[in-house]
């Protein structure tokens, strides 16, 4: 498994690029085959059915993971002109009760939420459920993985985003910077 990222991207469809590059590097695919979505939204190469991957796109960053098992990826920048109700909505009480004691709320409220991204992107589901209910491990200062309910999660960060991804197979470390 792989994980590529992006920065400076000025369209969404960036991602696609990131994708393709993956894809040649991983698979040697020399174009990128057809993309189908899963009804959870989950993209998906219907003729490639061993080769998965998910992308994930936040301001100027893409993040895109690619391997031979499922996998959900998210990237999120720090916002801190969030509606200050927000964590009450998707947060679960436990999950709230770690984000007071967090000293960058924000910071903290985009790791959680990259966590449940990734984690219902890892399954296709989506955010079709109740989304303070989606299980995930509380991060602890100085960790980046994590092996949860069946699954490992790995947390990376930048100066101003935060992302995971989510897996069967142990992610990898480091993220494979490339410039589109």
């Amino acid at each position: 498994m792989f994980l590529f990222a992006a920065d400076n991207l000025t369209q969404r469809q960036q991602a696609r690029v990131l994708l393709s590059h993956a894809a040649a590097h991983i698979w040697n695919f020399s174009s990128l085959p057809e993309i189908d979505t899963l009804s959870g939204g989950k993209p998906y190469f219907p003729q490639h059915p061993d080769c998965h991957f998910n992308l994930s796109h936040s301001g100027s960053y893409a993040l895109c993971a690619a391997g031979a098992s499922p996998v959900g990826v998210d990237i999120q920048i720090i916002k801190t002109n969030w509606r200050d109700g927000l964590p009450r909505r998707v947060c679960s009480p436990q999950q709230l009760q770690w984000l007071e004691q967090q000293p960058d709320r924000w910071r903290g409220f985009a790791t959680l939420w990259c966590m449940k991204e990734s984690r219902v992107k890892w399954d296709g589901s989506g955010l079709t459920h109740s989304i303070p209910d989606i299980s995930i491990p509380l991060p602890q200062p100085e960790k980046t993985l994590y092996f949860w309910d069946g699954l490992w999660f790995r947390l990376f960060s930048g100066s101003d985003w935060e992302g995971c991804i989510c897996s069967t197979e142990v992610p990898p470390e480091n993220i494979l910077w490339t410039k589109i």
